[in-house]
């Protein structure tokens, strides 16, 4: 096959054509395709309407696949996959970096549409090294001298809309084991050693730092990663799927459509421990190590 990549967006966001991820992809291929999601941040593909085996053979070009979630059950019978669907609680409409709140959060998420909903269900997607690179002088010194703490136990009595015997539920599983990790605010990007804003949803605070003045100083920075420049916005139609490099990213899923269905299929790729600009890396603060979800990459 022949492989054509073409910008989507000024700072973000690729589409590959020419590529039948149905089919093998050749040594060579495979690491053009890698090479372009470390370049672009975020990789679309068109029209491949993959099955659970294919889809994982795709993400695998990436590297070691992790199981589906660390406390959320898989799609049955295909331990690497997680259904992404509809339903109260469980519309990721917050910008988030996927499952930071392990020690190793993936490398890479890859998300196949399956059922789109005729309007709305949008995935946002923004470039957080970009951000990083926007932020003055100022402030990007503080932020790489900040640590961040992470964890799964999200917070719905903050947001009383969610409230239900039902969210409750699904919550008592997100968090049925609790994890907090500490995350450098500013990672660097093993593959393109370029630093960018590891912040997002599963941030509950700022270590050393009060929890009031830990909030501004993260609104102020998730204000640049969320800038219309640092952004792409991507329209599902059925048979997609889209790579993110998760290193380097957020994405917020637009919850728009109501009662809608809306049925995806997520694989995500084992990442590293992050490591600070000084090479400090990640450490646990409750939890283990998940290597039950997330292989540690050395």
């Amino acid at each position: 096959m022949s492989i054509d990549i073409t910008r989507i967006g000024g700072r973000i966001g690729a589409e590959i054509t020419g590529a039948d991820l149905r089919r093998e992809i050749t040594r060579t291929d495979a690491q053009e395709i890698h090479d372009a999601l470390v370049e672009h941040k975020v990789l679309v593909f068109r029209g491949q309407h993959l099955d659970d085996e294919q889809h994982q053979r795709f993400a695998a070009i990436f590297g070691t696949l992790t199981l589906a979630h660390p406390t959320v059950p898989s799609v049955d019978g295909q331990a690497n996959v997680l259904e992404v669907a509809a339903g109260p609680g469980a519309r990721a409409n917050a910008w988030h970096t996927d499952v930071t709140f392990v020690v190793a959060p993936p490398k890479a998420t890859t998300l196949r549409s399956l059922v789109i909903p005729p309007y709305g269900g949008d995935t946002l997607f923004a470039n957080t090294a970009a951000a990083y690179a926007d932020l003055p002088e100022h402030l990007r010194a503080l932020a790489g001298r900040l640590w961040a703490e992470h964890s799964n136990e999200y917070d719905y009595a903050e947001h009383p809309q969610f409230l239900s015997a039902e969210v409750e539920a699904y919550q008592q599983v997100f968090a049925s084991t609790r994890y907090r990790t500490a995350h450098p605010v500013v990672r660097v990007n093993p593959d393109s050693g370029v630093p960018n804003l590891f912040i997002g949803s599963f941030v509950v605070g700022l270590i050393g730092v009060s929890k009031t003045e830990g909030r501004d100083i993260l609104r102020l920075l998730q204000h640049y990663v969320t800038r219309p420049e640092n952004t792409l916005r991507h329209k599902w139609q059925v048979g997609d799927i889209v790579v993110w490099d998760n290193r380097s990213t957020q994405h917020y899923a637009a919850d728009d459509y109501g009662d809608l269905p809306r049925k995806l299929h997520r694989v995500t790729v084992a990442g590293d421990v992050p490591y600070s600009l000084d090479g400090t890396k990640s450490s646990i603060l409750e939890g283990d190590e998940a290597t039950h979800y997330t292989p540690q990459v050395q």
